[in-house]
């Protein structure tokens, strides 16, 4: 199994009472794992955007006497990882470290699929639940429309929410009057507020909420009942997020395990495709 720089960081985290400042910092530093050790408290406290007491203080909250003695221990359990391949020159450019960094954020979270108990729980609350709200705004839309669409192939009533406004709150009630027991979330920086305000509210209904996130200190974790982290790629302007896109599909496969009927389903949607002549190959 491997063992991550970002995982490590998890590890050190972990088990700490933190207020929402200190979640900031320390879902900064996952997302940063590589350069974390090697940060300055004004570094990570622009990045976090926070105060840099606030990081003195977040340091003190997880046993050490400051935010030195923090970046020391983080040099020792937290190395940034060294490649093992490089170009000609010695280096590799640009892009091929976003696509690099892409395939260490799938290494990571196959590693966390090895204990597969988060993700069968997840499994059975979306199969049960009638209808399936799938919500995600923003960078995260385009998540949960894909979770949606083949969603939709195997369960009887999916609703996608990827539009946010004052009707959120009213489609999450329509949900749970007509029936519904569970949500999921897709849920991608940079976080919208109304996000953190839906799920609020969802769990206030009595949805469970289960989250996709980039990771486990995200802004929506008190929010969520089950959290799946999946690490999104910080190397190019825009984030990339190759492993949140797959976590949603290995969901998917385990609300089909949970659906005795997506079989029949999938079989029935292939026979009408064929019929209707939907597809060109």
């Amino acid at each position: 199994m491997s063992d991550t720089p970002a995982e490590r960081l998890q590890r050190l985290f972990e088990g700490h009472r933190l207020t929402p400042a200190q979640r900031r910092i320390a879902h900064s530093m996952v997302r940063r794992a590589g350069e974390a050790p090697f940060l300055s408290s004004v570094e990570l406290a622009e990045l976090a955007g926070v105060s840099q007491p606030s990081v003195t203080r977040f340091a003190v909250a997880l046993g050490f006497d400051g935010y030195p003695a923090l970046r020391r221990h983080l040099r020792e359990v937290a190395p940034a990882a060294v490649p093992e391949e490089t170009d000609e020159d010695g280096e590799y450019n640009g892009y091929q470290q976003a696509v690099l960094g892409e395939i260490d954020n799938l290494r990571e979270l196959a590693a966390l699929l090895a204990d597969p108990a988060p993700v069968e729980r997840a499994g059975r609350l979306l199969a049960s639940s009638r209808p399936l709200p799938v919500l995600g705004l923003r960078a995260a839309s385009s998540q949960a429309r894909g979770f949606a669409y083949f969603a939709a192939k195997v369960h009887p009533d999916v609703r996608l929410l990827d539009e946010g406004g004052s009707m959120l709150v009213d489609r999450l009630d329509a949900a749970r009057r007509a029936g519904a027991t569970a949500l999921i979330c897709f849920a991608l920086p940079r976080h919208p507020r109304e996000v953190v305000e839906a799920l609020a509210h969802a769990r206030a209904i009595g949805l469970t909420v289960v989250t996709v996130a980039d990771s486990s200190f995200a802004p929506v974790a008190p929010y969520s009942d089950v959290l799946i982290p999946a690490a999104v790629g910080t190397g190019l302007a825009f984030d990339t997020v190759c492993a949140p896109m797959l976590l949603g599909r290995v969901l998917l496969e385990a609300m089909c395990d949970e659906l005795p009927d997506a079989p029949v389903r999938l079989e029935e949607f292939d026979a009408a495709a064929v019929a209707r002549g939907l597809f060109a190959g």
